[in-house]
């Protein structure tokens, strides 16, 4: 099994390259960044997490920005998104920028998408929340469709464009691992349906039930990665024996000694399980 960081990156924090570059000489496999373009104000859609909204949803630098910088400052480390909300993105312009980061990086990049939880934050980028489910699944296979068609076409209720020409390609074949993210009752049918993988949150309800389920039901390969990982040795073995590929922790948003402090226990964790 792999193992990886999650992170909010934040402007006034460890910046993305100089984080990567820590992860990547410190022997983690990959790093993911969340997205928000940003939080309503008056927003009224609850957060898992609790009352009070952490103010760092709101701070990030742009996702593609920030993977471009932990890229280039890397050669090795995988890097990826924590999940891109693609219901607030134009698919042929995010098509764009995943295959760019891609080439750049030399084919380092796994793209987590999701629809997120804020109501509010994609009603203002105009979509509707009651069919944002459909909307992802349109435009994520619109993107896979610009990613390997040369003259690329797509036609569904939300998207439709005709023979199209957008270079670069992803450096990988056919393109980024897509790995999608939720925990939703209709999760697993998305991820067979278009999915490279299932990204789940460690806390997500019957969590290895649910990977049973999907290894019972796919008919080719089909990855798990979980983020949101605790630093716990017996969560990293549970995770293990499961057959999932990567396990993932979020670390804190913040300077590099609030950072090391969170990426130490992680650290601890996976050496009681390995060994090393």
């Amino acid at each position: 099994m792999e193992y990886g960081v999650g992170y909010f990156p934040t402007h006034d924090g460890i910046g993305p390259g100089a984080l990567a570059r820590q992860l990547e000489e410190r022997g983690q496999d990959a790093l993911f960044f969340a997205e928000h373009t940003h939080i309503p104000a008056s927003r009224e859609s609850p957060w898992s997490g609790g009352a009070e909204l952490p103010r760092k949803y709101w701070h990030c630098y742009d996702l593609f920005v920030a993977l471009t910088a932990a890229a280039e400052a890397t050669t090795r480390l995988r890097v990826g998104s924590g999940v891109c909300l693609v219901v607030e993105r134009d698919p042929i312009t995010t098509a764009k920028e995943v295959a760019s980061v891609d080439h750049l990086s030399g084919g380092r990049l796994e793209f987590g998408v999701g629809a997120g939880w804020n109501r509010e934050e994609m009603a203002n980028h105009g979509t509707d929340p009651r069919t944002r489910m459909a909307l992802l699944g349109e435009r994520v296979q619109a993107m896979q469709a610009i990613w390997t068609q040369d003259e690329a076409s797509y036609a569904g209720r939300f998207v439709n464009f005709d023979r199209i020409w957008s270079w670069p390609k992803p450096a990988q074949q056919p393109y980024p691992p897509v790995l999608v993210g939720g925990g939703g009752p209709t999760v697993l049918d998305r991820v067979l349906a278009w999915g490279d993988g299932w990204f789940p949150q460690w806390h997500d309800d019957d969590l290895f039930e649910r990977i049973a389920q999907l290894q019972a039901r796919a008919d080719r390969p089909i990855e798990v990665q979980v983020l949101s990982v605790p630093p716990d040795p017996k969560a990293l073995e549970q995770l293990e024996h499961a057959g999932v590929r990567r396990a993932s922790c979020w670390l804190p948003s913040g300077p590099w000694s609030v950072v090391e402090e969170a990426l130490q226990r992680w650290e601890q964790a996976i050496a009681k399980l390995t060994g090393r």
